[in-house]
C-alpha cells in the first residue's frame, strides 16, 4: 500500500487511525496498558477529561474492538474497563509514542516560545 492511499476517505487505515489518535483515546489506552480500571480512575489519570467525553471515548474504543466493558454483580454494581487482545496490540506502539512525547516535548516548547516570539516582533 502506498503511504498516499493509506489515508484515502474510504481507506479503512484512515478509519482506524481516527479512532485511536484522537488526544483522549490515546491517553484512556495509555491509562489501560497497565491494567483494568474504573471510570474514576481513568479521569484523574486523564488529568482533565469530562466524565461525558469520557464515556463517548470508551464507548468508541468497546465499539471498535479496543476496550471491553465488565460489570461487576455487586451492590452498587462496579464497572471496569480493559484493553482486548487487539487494543493490547496498541500498548508498545502507545508506549514509544508517549517516550518520544517525554524526550522531545521540552524542544517542541522552546520552538513554539521562539515562534511565538519570532511573529510578535
Amino acid at each position: 500500500m502506498k503511504a498516499g492511499t493509506a489515508f484515502l476517505a474510504d481507506c479503512p487505515t484512515r478509519l482506524t487511525i481516527e479512532i485511536i489518535a484522537s488526544k483522549w483515546s490515546v491517553l484512556v489506552l495509555y491509562a489501560l496498558a497497565e491494567g483494568p480500571k474504573r471510570p474514576v480512575e481513568l479521569v484523574a489519570l486523564s488529568g482533565g477529561i469530562s466524565r461525558k467525553v469520557l464515556t463517548q471515548t470508551l464507548r468508541r474504543l468497546q465499539g471498535n474492538g479496543l476496550v471491553d466493558r465488565r460489570v461487576y454483580a455487586e451492590a452498587p454494581p462496579r464497572v471496569e474497563y480493559g484493553l482486548t487482545a487487539l487494543g493490547q496490540t496498541l500498548r508498545e506502539p502507545i508506549v514509544m509514542l508517549t517516550e518520544w512525547a517525554r524526550a522531545n516535548s521540552g524542544a517542541v516548547v522552546d520552538f513554539r516560545e521562539s515562534a511565538a516570539g519570532g511573529s510578535a516582533g
